[in-house]
This record gives structure tokens, sequence and C-alpha cells, in this order.
């Protein structure tokens, strides 16, 4: 090993002393910060230790791809969380996010499942799914591990017999009462609203007790369970003790979750965006249909630790590979008109020369001010090109529009009055879906990273 590199492995053990004992995240980084790799742990100290340790040998236990990684690593990060399980949602998230190039997993769209309630039925079902209904629902979760959150379910539905079916239930079908349910109601796991085998009031009642036990501690129900299987063990009955220490391990499971808020996933929540995509031609018009979007967006703390994000959605579906974070350089203090601007000029510098496409929208978060700023600096750029005389320079026949929060007015290029479209408007949501998630990739994780300051900053 030379000399820099024994040094710099030195240093990296030294930083890792210094480590909680905790649950956590880490983050390998190579030069200049950037994130190569992104883990979880129980022990945030050993676990980042076992990859510097004297002697180990990484190419046999974890293979040449992470020893690749721990050679390109200059200095190592971590951030200690509550417990495992909000380690292991910032972790999926994060990684989705940032996409490190040295993590193989959870780079992908796939999600974690939540417990849903759609309360808006006579008769509310209870689901496991991982697209939720947009409205009209009560969600639990998301959850970490969804065999254990079916078989908890199943547990739950003995002592609450709510329905699970998908069946659509009217409360004044008269024809409700000749309907046959199905095994669950023989065997008291369904209180059958299907066959009016009860009354609309009694079973939203089950429902509202089934909310609150899920929102609660569950310490008396854990109680009266614990002593159950004591009693059972006394008795030598242990095939009941193993039974209600099995519901007992499930019952305590439902804590293993995070919350819809804090532990967003934006791709649960995507809707159809065709029929935006049409409409959204027109109102454009534009020659050709409306494909790239890119969504632009500034997160700052009192000015400080300013960061430019940029979201790509193709087709109106996000498109991840496209996602961008840019660390405010030439700005001072709060000025988002001025770190729109320097944000606009750093992305498209490369569609001036004709290295990368252009989108065909830019929507920028923000009102009327903000879309002038963002005019200004493509329009400056474009005029800086072609007065220097560089061949390269093609006239971009992108569109450009903003979109403010609370009204959400949208402000087209070309117009000083805003398009006010109705909340159900296909348009309307497909642009609050870029605005949201610009938002989101700007703001929320943002605050995440800040406090240990890894963001990783593009070009």
């Amino acid at each position: 090993m030379r000399n820099d590199d024994s040094r710099r492995v030195e240093e990296i053990r030294e930083r890792i002393k210094g480590f909680p004992t905790g649950p956590g995240l880490y983050f390998m980084k190579g030069p200049d910060d950037v994130v190569l790799y992104i883990g979880k742990a129980k022990s945030l100290r050993s676990r980042v230790a076992s990859y510097f340790q004297r002697g180990s040998n990484l190419e046999v236990s974890r293979g040449p791809h992470i020893v690749e990684m721990v050679n390109r690593v200059f200095t190592v990060d971590c951030l200690e969380t509550e417990s495992e399980v909000d380690a292991m949602l910032k972790e999926a998230r994060l990684i989705k996010d940032i996409r490190p190039p040295y993590n193989m997993d959870l780079t992908d769209d796939k999600t974690f499942p939540y417990l849903e309630i759609a309360v808006r039925e006579d008769f509310p079902g209870v689901y496991i799914t991982r697209k939720p209904q947009e409205k009209g629902t009560v969600l639990f979760g998301p959850f970490t591990n969804v065999r254990d959150l079916r078989a908890v379910l199943v547990e739950l539905q003995k002592i609450f017999r709510f329905r699970t079916c998908s069946l659509e239930i009217d409360v004044d079908d008269p024809k409700r009462r000749f309907f046959r349910p199905c095994l669950l109601y023989s065997i008291h796991q369904c209180a059958a609203p299907c066959g009016a085998r009860i009354e609309k009031a009694e079973y939203r009642r089950i429902i509202r007790d089934l909310i609150r036990f899920l929102r609660s501690k569950r310490s008396t129900v854990l109680r009266e369970m614990y002593e159950q299987m004591t009693e059972a063990s006394k008795k030598l009955d242990y095939e009941k003790a193993a039974m209600l220490r099995d519901r007992i391990r499930l019952i305590e499971s439902l804590d293993q979750r995070g919350t819809p808020d804090e532990h967003v996933q934006p791709e649960v929540f995507a809707a159809d965006p065709t029929e935006g995509l049409i409409r959204l031609r027109d109102i454009l018009q534009t020659a050709g249909q409306v494909r790239i979007i890119e969504g632009m967006d500034i997160a700052n703390i009192s000015g400080a630790e300013a960061v430019g994000s940029l979201v790509k959605f193709i087709d109106g579906r996000p498109f991840k590979n496209g996602y961008r974070r840019f660390r405010i350089r030439t700005v001072k203090g709060i000025d988002d008109y001025a770190m729109i601007a320097e944000v606009v000029r750093r992305r498209y510098k490369y569609a001036l020369r004709g290295e990368e496409l252009w989108p065909d929208l830019i929507l920028i978060d923000g009102g009327l001010g903000h879309l002038h700023a963002a005019e200004a600096a493509l329009q400056g750029m474009i005029a800086e090109a072609v007065a220097a005389g560089e061949s390269c320079v093609e006239m971009p026949h992108t569109k450009m529009a903003s979109i403010a929060k609370r009204e959400e007015e949208i402000y087209l290029q070309g117009n000083t009055q805003p398009l006010k479209l109705p909340a159900n408007s296909p348009v309307r949501k497909l642009l609050q879906y870029v605005r949201d998630e610009a938002h989101r990739f700007a703001q929320h994780y943002h605050h995440i990273l800040r406090m240990k300051k890894m963001l990783n900053e593009n070009p």
C-alpha cells in the first residue's frame, strides 16, 4: 500500500472512532464529497470500521465491487437515526434520489407497502397496497416487512372482523340480504357486511376501533397477551404459549413502520399522465408531443446551504437518472431569482453546446418573477453564445412555465396573467406532480443531508 493510501485509510479509521454505536446510515464519499455508496447499520461504528480493518480480505467477504469502491473512498460520514426501521426507509429514499454508483439494490421504483383503510366506502375495507388511493383513505406505513404485515392483518381480522375483499357494497342495496358471505364469515373472521349481517353504524365503529388501535401503543393488549402466554406456559400448554408468542411478535411488528409524510414515496402517488400530456400540448401550442419536462426548485435556510434541484420527467413519469442537485455558488444571502438563474445557466450550458437534449418544457417552482428570472438567464446565455460566434449553438424551442404554491396559479412564457385550471384538471395535476417532486427533492432530503453537509454536487 502506497504512503498516500496508508495515510488516507488511517485518517478514515480515526474518523470512524467518533461514530455513534447506534443505528443509522453511513456514506462512503469520493473526491469533492461525491457520495459513492450509502448503507445502513445497527451499529454505525462497528459496521463502517469493518470496511477498513487491518488484515481483512474484503474481496473474499464482500466481493471485488466493494474493494473497488473502498479504494476510491476519501472520507466517510454518517447520519444517526432513531431506529433501524428509520434507517432502512431513509436508505431506500436516499439511494433512489442520489443513485450512488456502487449501490446495486434499491435503485428501482419498487416501494414499501402501506396498510390502507378505505374510509370513503359505506363499509370500509382494509388492504395491503403499494399503490394507495389518492383520497378517501387512512394510511399506515410504509412498512418494511410485507410478510409480517400480511400475517398481522390476519390476526387483526380475527379480532376486529373487518372485510378485506374488493366488493362494492352499497348500504341501500336491498339484494344484500340474499348474498351468501364467503368462508371468512363462517370462521368468525369477517362481519360480512356484503350479506347484511351487520349494520353500517356498528361496522364503522369496528373500523374506528381498528384505527384507534393502530394509532395507539397497544400496551394493554400486549400486556394481556403476555399474561396469557405466561399462564399457558405454567400449565405446560406450550402450543398455546407458542401461538401467543407469535401473535405478540406480529402485533409488535406494527411499529416497524414509517409515516406517509416523513418517509414519502412519490412513486406511489403518481397518476396516469396521458390525458394531461395531450391537453398540455394544446395549452402550450407545441408542434409535437410534450415528452420531456424538467422541474426546478430552490432550497435554502435563511440563505445558507442553498441548493437547486432539477427533476426530469419523460412521458409524464419521473426519470431518476436525470435528477440533479446544484449547490449554489454565486449567490449570497436570500435571492431565489438569482439562484434560479444560476441553476438555469449551469443546467443548459451543455444543451447550448449541442451536448444534451433540450426539454420540451422547463417548469419553475414559483411565480411570475421566478419565471422571468429563468427566461432572462436563458436568453442571456443564448445572446452571449451568439456574440461569441459559437457554431454549435441551436436556438431552443423549449417552452417555459412556472406554478406558484397556495393559489396554484400557472404562468406561461409570454403571458403576465396566470392560467387558472380547475383542481381536477389533468394538466394541473401533472404540473403539480413535477413541481412537488422538484420541491421534495430540493427540500425534504436537503434537510437530512444538510445536517452533515453530505450533498453530492453536480456540475
